[in-house]
């Protein structure tokens, strides 16, 4: 090859993918220099979409900044206020009642079923597939009814509160969540063959975009992420929380490493899922759904704490830091899709930007979450 035909092949360039672009799924800028179709580095220039809610959480009281949590993580908005108000009342040593907390995990999971069907169906759109995404939708929107039944909302709930949830749940959400639950076990075979069974589609994520568990532990991945790489780190089983030990399940694992395996842990996950609300409707006792003389202007005593769920995406963490006032001292956010999305400038080099796609894709990224 002649010297002015390898300085040809040599020659990079820069490809902005974003801020706004399809694949990022909201304002996230990746800065990619280019050999040809290849990747030979991947910035993400995240803070175009900053809000500072950590800020936030420090010049409001306590029940003033419940509504904030619903607007990170709006795909999955139920664990953000979990994990709050679980640190909250671990400061102020506060007992919720088992009923609240059978409410709060069933609408939990119901939360989960929603965010990973969203998921599928914008994974698939990003592949060049947009049927799916019909489905998806139609099985997300009965869960979105019945959560708005109880909730008021349909993304940004605010439903928790310290000392257990807002409203009881009736008899119509007990029978239309066992409806639910026998519905979407009837609908999986078909999301099998028509999803995990395209060749199409299983070409575009078998052996593409790996990553190792050294890589996710490195950079603090969780959630699906680090499960479709054969690490069994699950918040629900490590360090029980809520009524979830009371309750069997499992944790999907795969060792391939690969988009096809965190698929296939969100797939099984829904079907675990289901398995968590049924038999939380079976257990869900009488009683009352608020701890009792819950002051309204919350004080907890001078202290610090630190409260973690597992969300559709990964650990989500809280750390408070009380002085003894109303508001909070500190507050810290842990994001599962900022640590998933720093995985991506190491792994995605060397990588054809399609199958690089594919990687980001794979991540399940809410952007809102990571410029918090």
């Amino acid at each position: 090859m002649s010297s002015d035909a390898q300085a040809i092949h040599h020659e990079s360039f820069v490809l902005n993918v974003g801020p706004q672009h399809p694949a990022t799924h909201g304002v996230l800028r990746i800065k990619l220099t280019m050999d040809g179709e290849y990747i030979v580095d991947a910035e993400p220039v995240i803070g175009y979409g900053h809000r500072m809610h950590e800020k936030m959480g420090e010049n409001r009281s306590y029940a003033k900044f419940l509504p904030n949590t619903g607007r990170m993580d709006y795909v999955a908005a139920l664990f953000n206020g979990h994990g709050y108000v679980g640190a909250v009342e671990r400061l102020a040593g506060l007992v919720v009642p088992e009923r609240a907390e059978y409410i709060r995990v069933i609408t939990c999971e119901l939360n989960r079923i929603a965010s990973h069907l969203l998921w599928v169906g914008a994974f698939l759109v990003d592949l060049g597939g947009f049927t799916p995404l019909l489905y998806c939708f139609d099985d997300r929107e009965h869960i979105l009814d019945l959560i708005e039944s109880v909730t008021g909302s349909r993304l940004t709930f605010c439903y928790f509160r310290f000392g257990g949830v807002c409203n009881d749940v009736d008899d119509n959400f007990i029978v239309g969540a066992r409806d639910f639950v026998a519905s979407m076990r009837s609908r999986m075979p078909m999301y099998d063959a028509f999803v995990s069974k395209n060749i199409i589609f299983r070409k575009r994520c078998e052996g593409i975009g790996i990553l190792s568990a050294d890589d996710c532990r490195k950079y603090g991945a969780t959630g699906p992420v680090i499960r479709g790489s054969g690490v069994a780190y699950d918040v629900r089983k490590m360090e029980p929380y809520s009524v979830y030990s009371q309750l069997d399940f499992n944790v999907p694992v795969y060792t391939e490493c690969d988009c096809m395996a965190r698929y296939r842990v969100r797939i099984d996950e829904i079907v675990e899922s289901l398995r968590i609300v049924e038999q939380a409707l079976g257990k869900l006792p009488a009683g009352p759904v608020m701890a009792d003389k819950v002051p309204r202007a919350l004080k907890p005593p001078k202290g610090d704490c630190y409260f973690n769920v597992e969300s559709a995406r990964g650990s989500f963490g809280v750390r408070a830091f009380s002085d003894g006032s109303e508001n909070a001292y500190r507050l810290k956010l842990r994001s599962p899709c900022f640590s998933n999305l720093s995985l991506f400038q190491e792994c995605s080099r060397g990588m054809l930007l399609t199958d690089a796609l594919a990687l980001l894709g794979s991540l399940d990224l809410v952007i809102p979450d990571i410029d918090r």
